[in-house]
Parts: structure tokens; C-alpha cells; sequence
């Protein structure tokens, strides 16, 4: 939405700069076709949904007793893809196929054939080499950027606002639910503005907002700085600004907002209906 909006306020220096460029519908600047991506993302998503999938009532707690069946399924879906997207050796993959079906069997818990199959495919990535050991590098890279910032993130939010269901932390739950408690629009809307002014690195909003909710944050309010958050930043603000100007990084930023104050506000009065 925050981007149709912005195409249309925008949209004659926008028909001016897409001139200048040429895009191809089928492929991407890799050269690889983009169907294959948009399959190879999906199975990844497949897999990070149902993977992480919690207790629910009715068809989602049914959903959560199959959850392992269906990352089996999206295992399998993803060493099929690897091996002919990325030429990768399905005997490697069939042998940590094998070793986590047998942790399978033996372990008391599931994650930890899940966690064995996670190490043994980043094995299979590494010697393989090629396009295939890129993607490993970079999802190395990107957890040791992301573990650390989280780990920091979840020490601050329970110093800052205690811990779930025990005592409060050096923030007093008073101040947090006078101000972004119950689903007023001036609560979802300072919580947009709090997310614009804060810098969440990924993951790091998790251990933040669950703080906040246990202080006394309304789910409306919550969902309004879950979704301003991650969109705008002050470190963000500076390069958008760098690269589209004042005028539009401006009107991306009051877009943000407005949406994700409207947002919150529609979560919390279904919620509370």
C-alpha cells in the first residue's frame, strides 16, 4: 500500500526515472529464472512457517501436531530444489537424510534431529562449493551479525522491563500502560512514533515487545510498533534520504506511520470484540 501511495504521489519523476531503465519479467540480475527463485523462496518460508509453528486452538493446534511432518515435507521439497538448482550432490543429501531420520527415531525432542539437519546441510553447502557455498556464507555472516545484537537485545529488555510473569524491570509497568495500553489511536500512534525512533535489528523487536506486552502494552499498540519498527529507522532514515531525498523519504516515513497506527488500531478492536 505504502508503495502504490508513493508511486502515485511520485508518479511523474518515477516515469522518469523507470525510463532509464530496462527489466526483464523472467529473469533477475543473477540470470537465474525468477520462477525458480520465487519456488525456492516459497519452500524456505514452507519451511521457517511450520518449523516454528506454536499451540493453537481447533485447526491450528492441528496444524501444530503435524508440524514436523510438514518440515519433513519441506525438507525434502528443498533437498529436491538443491539439487537441481544449486548441483548439489544428492548422496550428500540423502546421507543427512539418513542421519536425521535415525536422531529422529532416537531423540526424546524433534529439534534436535531438526538442529543435526541444520549443521549437516550447512555441511553439504560448504564442500560443495560454488553458488551453493555463497548462500552458506552468507547465512553464516548474517547469523553472527544477528545472534549477538539479539542476545544484547533480550538482556536490555529484561533489564529495562523485567521478565514474563516475574518482577518489573527499571522501567515501571505504570508509566508503559498509561501510555500505550488498551487501542486508543493516540496509543497506536505513539507506538508507531516509537518504532520510527527506535533501531530493531532483526529478531531484536521479539524480545523488545514481549517486554513491553508484559509491562502492559495493548496488542494493538504492539502490532503498530512491530510493523514501524522494522520498516523506518534513524539509520535507515539517513541512507533512504541519501538516496530518494527529503521530500519522499518524508512522506515514506508519515506513510509508515499513518499505516501502521491504522493497522494497530483495526488488530485491536477485532482482538477486543
Amino acid at each position: 500500500i505504502i508503495g502504490l501511495i508513493m508511486a502515485a504521489v511520485f508518479r511523474r519523476s518515477e516515469e522518469v526515472r523507470a525510463a532509464r531503465f530496462v527489466t526483464s519479467a523472467s529473469t533477475s540480475s543473477g540470470g537465474r529464472p525468477l520462477r525458480q527463485q520465487a519456488v525456492f523462496l516459497s519452500t524456505l518460508v514452507f519451511l521457517l512457517v511450520f518449523s516454528t509453528w506454536g499451540h493453537g486452538v481447533g485447526l491450528w493446534e492441528k496444524i501444530f501436531e503435524a508440524k514436523w511432518y510438514l518440515t519433513a515435507l519441506g525438507a525434502v521439497l528443498l533437498a529436491v530444489q538443491l539439487k537441481y538448482f544449486l548441483n548439489v550432490r544428492i548422496t550428500y543429501l540423502f546421507m543427512v537424510g539418513v542421519v536425521v531420520a535415525m536422531a529422529a527415531m532416537a531423540a526424546p525432542v524433534p529439534e534436535i534431529p531438526y538442529t543435526i539437519g541444520i549443521f549437516g546441510l550447512s555441511l553439504v553447502l560448504f564442500h560443495t562449493g560454488g553458488e551453493a557455498r555463497q548462500w552458506f556464507e552468507s547465512s553464516y555472516i548474517l547469523a553472527r551479525q544477528i545472534l549477538p545484537i539479539l542476545f544484547i537485545g533480550v538482556i536490555m529488555a529484561g533489564f529495562f522491563l523485567g521478565r514474563p510473569g516475574g518482577e518489573e524491570g527499571m522501567v515501571s509497568s505504570k508509566y508503559v500502560s498509561g501510555l500505550v495500553g488498551g487501542n486508543a489511536i493516540s496509543s497506536n500512534l505513539l507506538a508507531s512514533f516509537m518504532g520510527v525512533l527506535m533501531y530493531f535489528a532483526t529478531l531484536t523487536e521479539v524480545p523488545v515487545l514481549q517486554g513491553f506486552m508484559d509491562a502492559g502494552m495493548g496488542k494493538g499498540p504492539a502490532l503498530s510498533l512491530l510493523l514501524a519498527g522494522p520498516a523506518v529507522s534513524l539509520p535507515s532514515i539517513l541512507v533512504i534520504r541519501s538516496v530518494m531525498g527529503a521530500k519522499r523519504t518524508l512522506a515514506y516515513i508519515l506513510l509508515v506511520v499513518i499505516c501502521a497506527t491504522m493497522t494497530g488500531t483495526m488488530f485491536g478492536i477485532l482482538i477486543n470484540s
